[in-house]
């Protein structure tokens, strides 16, 4: 491919992009220091407009290419790489939408650079989704006062999308500028994992909501569907690029730090067929883990496509998406979850030292794996193998 090809030019960059934003990430996860650096890098690089076909002024890249990103910088940095869910979701809600004067305006933020982040989920409520948070009419506008959580990367973002209750009381999704007053971003999340991912609250003080900022939010639509199986691969690819960074974390610790077992006849580390096996088992998790991953990002692409195209089985493509990416789930948290315990074989206790933050691995792998549970992932695609059931898989909500 052609060198002059933006696209292309963008993902040649993409590894020493995430190398970049990587830099000191394990010391930077002991001070708890957010990463708007590494949002500022990535801002540049052009990235956030892979999805958006060309001829919008975008890169014209497939859902495998934005997967690549996303794993290629959690290899580095998983806060950036997970911090950038909500952009990913925002620009493919754009590619399979309807073009309104709403999405006009999105799309060209997105491909003059602007992040997107937001918040949908409200703590307190008596169950998970409820929205309590609603538009009050004022004059031709709308003042918003309330509080949203797991407000995930907004404190990078420059937009904000908001799922809020339009004053009649009807579902609606709110895009407004993060640093307009009356919005606060506020860092509480203290998740013991994926410390930097800025998933805390946002705090709405009678801020001003423009009327042509509110659009109607249907769930159930076949691009709602297939966002929420984004959505889910987006975490497990997460993973994907953790699992690559205990594989490097192991082998460096091996080469620089390591001894032979006690048992070991070997004269190094590297030569202790022990640690080897060790070795050799993590880059085999993660050698699968990747492959799933980018299976089921090319299933996702071809629900993408007919959802664009208007095809006649996009509907059975949308439901083979959320089956796919519930199944890769469940499988990725086995393998990703004994990769983060099982690298500590590689060096004793001596690889327990805080100098080395190696155990940030296994509690961002547990926390990413906790956002939905697995059990019952595993439990609707039992009543659906057995019984063609598919309420969990077509009804809009998250899975």
């Amino acid at each position: 491919m052609s060198q002059q090809d933006p696209r292309q030019a963008a993902l040649d960059a993409l590894p020493a992009l995430a190398e970049a934003i990587g830099e000191d990430a394990a010391a930077r996860e002991v001070r708890r220091e957010l990463p708007f650096e590494g949002f500022a890098l990535f801002r540049q690089s052009g990235l956030g407009k892979l999805r958006l076909p060309v001829e919008w002024g975008g890169l014209g890249g497939s859902l495998e290419d934005v997967f690549h990103v996303i794993a290629t910088l959690a290899a580095h940095e998983s806060n950036v790489a997970h911090a950038l869910r909500i952009h990913f979701d925002q620009t493919e809600a754009l590619l399979l939408s309807p073009r309104t004067p709403f999405n006009e305006l999105q799309i060209r933020r997105v491909v003059d650079g602007a992040i997107f982040g937001g918040a949908s989920t409200e703590a307190g409520t008596s169950r998970p989704g409820e929205i309590t948070t609603r538009l009050q009419r004022d004059g031709e506008h709308f003042r918003l006062s309330g509080r949203k959580y797991y407000s995930t990367g907004t404190a990078f973002s420059d937009y904000a999308r908001l799922n809020v209750q339009d004053e009649n009381g009807d579902a609606a999704v709110a895009i407004v500028p993060v640093q307009r007053e009356g919005f606060r971003v506020i860092d509480d999340w203290d998740g013991m994992g994926q410390r930097m991912t800025a998933s805390g609250s946002l705090e709405f003080d009678n801020l001003l909501v423009h009327a042509d900022e509110v659009t109607p939010r249907v769930q159930s639509t076949l691009t709602g569907r297939h966002g929420g199986a984004l959505r889910q691969l987006h975490l497990v690819t997460v993973a994907a690029g953790i699992v690559r960074n205990i594989v490097a974390d192991a082998k460096r610790y091996v080469l620089k730090h390591g001894r032979p077992v006690m048992h070991s006849t070997a004269p190094t580390a590297r030569e202790d067929e022990f640690i080897q096996q060790v070795i050799g088992e993590l880059s085999a998790h993660s050698h699968s883990i990747d492959a799933l991953v980018r299976e089921n990002a090319r299933e996702l692409e071809r629900s993408a496509q007919a959802i664009r195209n208007g095809v006649a089985n996009a509907e059975a493509l949308v439901l083979e998406g959320a089956l796919a990416t519930a199944r890769t789930q469940i499988v990725v948290s086995k393998l990703a979850l004994f990769a983060g315990e099982r690298m500590f074989e590689a060096g004793g206790a001596s690889a327990t030292s805080r100098a080395h933050n190696f155990d940030r691995h296994w509690r961002n792998l547990r926390t990413i794996f906790s956002h939905n549970p697995l059990l019952h992932k595993a439990r609707v695609i039992g009543d659906y193998e057995l019984n063609g059931v598919t309420t969990h898989l077509t009804e809009g909500k998250v899975f």
